[in-house]
């Protein structure tokens, strides 16, 4: 249960779309979550009301094709698995939007299970039937 919000300079629809194309197929194929579980915020700043700063950081030469990346998700994967996922991300930006990999800028929060309510007013990962625990994503064994 991934919640994204993807942060883009003057990107257009289309390319922010299929950013969020990128995002969620990296998510699937490299942490497994279900295809239906698409929970995102998709941003696309114009430069005068609303804009994005950036530097040079670490030595990555970004200009304003950057995409902030911002992924909430349960705690408990390895940091091999947050790197395929990074790269991942990385990988599909690239081919599903044309956004130059430098530009790409992921950050990971972490939480809990009583952390997520899907509706209804219910933490439905406390009350769920059957394995939902750390190695967990949803209400099935989807390997973290």
């Amino acid at each position: 249960m991934p919640f994204v919000r993807i942060d883009t300079l003057r990107a257009g629809p289309e390319r922010l779309a299929a950013l969020g194309r990128a995002v969620h197929d990296a998510l699937t194929e490299t942490i497994g979550i279900p295809p239906d579980d698409r929970f995102q915020v998709l941003v696309d700043h114009d430069g005068r009301g609303s804009t994005l700063r950036y530097d040079d950081y670490l030595g990555v030469r970004r200009d304003d094709g950057i995409a902030y990346v911002s992924i909430t998700l349960r705690s408990g994967r390895t940091p091999e698995r947050k790197q395929a996922l990074y790269r991942r991300i990385a990988e599909l930006a690239h081919a599903y939007a044309g956004t130059e990999p430098r530009n790409v800028f992921v950050v990971l929060t972490e939480n809990e299970s009583a952390d997520w309510s899907l509706g209804e007013g219910v933490a439905q990962y406390l009350e769920s039937p059957g394995d939902v625990g750390p190695e967990t994503e949803a209400w099935g064994p989807f390997a973290r």
